[in-house]
């Protein structure tokens, strides 16, 4: 059976009062609900600048979570996940219009993490990121959706011009500021001893994949480890909220797909 630990951290950081990220988990309580239904682990960073920008963060997490643990047994998390987080995008939308007579400007990044099997669904809008740390490497499994990112996806400029562009941290596309969201998913494979990590971009815009490799073959806890990029994010910039959760995955059950539904590969 699919075995985690997993441990998480938010902090408002060095400049701001408030912290308009937030985590969010659905951890299964018998190993019947954790082949039936899985993990869930989301992050959602409320845009800076807009109004109520936490409570759109805590919205998005709510529905996502709680969508997830009412969805049906054994519901494909590739088509489950993009469906949830439209889910969200709407309640975040249809929030901000009734806040007030005027309306409200409410968005929020998410990325979210399912994980089934042998397996992980990622579906994200924004620029929090999914990383999968194996064998010392660090990859990324989400594109930033920011205006240059996606000019540098349509190869208008290069990535390294994109990282360094002032419009690097304008977001292309958020939950809550329209209707409908292009959601992106991908499909991952899991072995034993990989680690997962969410996260808002207060912590990947000052930490480096070398870091996160660094700090994770230090030996220590996943709680301690949270605890230290928080204090290198904080360190180096600390002028945003910061927020991570860190997933190893202990051990894995491998299963085949046969006519829509799971077998077990021995």
């Amino acid at each position: 059976m699919l075995e985690v630990e997993f441990a998480g951290l938010s902090d408002p950081g060095l400049l701001r009062q408030n912290n308009e990220d937030c985590l969010g988990q659905f951890i299964p309580s018998t190993p019947e609900l954790a082949r039936s239904h899985g993990w869930l682990f989301v992050v959602a960073d409320g845009v800076g600048g807009q109004d109520r920008g936490e409570v759109a963060s805590h919205l998005a997490v709510r529905t996502l979570t709680e969508g997830f643990r009412k969805a049906p047994a054994r519901e494909a998390h590739m088509a489950l996940l993009p469906k949830l987080v439209q889910a969200a995008n709407s309640e975040v939308f249809q929030t901000g219009l009734t806040a007030h007579p005027g309306g409200s400007n409410m968005a929020t990044t998410v990325v979210a993490c399912a994980l089934q099997f042998d397996r992980a669904i990622v579906s994200h809008v924004g620029d929090s990121r999914c990383y999968l740390i194996r064998r010392n490497l660090a990859v990324s499994l989400t594109r930033d959706h920011t205006v240059s990112g996606e000019q540098a996806r349509m190869r208008l400029i290069s990535a390294r011009e994109a990282a360094s562009a002032s419009t690097a941290n304008l977001l292309s596309r958020s939950l809550g500021t329209n209707m409908f969201v292009n959601v992106e998913t991908s499909e991952h494979r899991l072995t034993a001893g990989d680690t997962l990590l969410l996260c808002s971009d207060g912590l990947h815009h000052s930490v480096t994949a070398e870091d996160i490799i660094e700090t994770l073959g230090a030996g220590s806890s996943l709680d301690e480890a949270a605890g230290r990029l928080v204090d290198v994010a904080k360190q180096r910039d600390g002028s945003d909220n910061i927020s991570v959760q860190l997933i190893r995955i202990r051990a894995v059950e491998r299963v085949g797909m046969y006519r829509g539904r799971h077998y077990k590969v021995h």
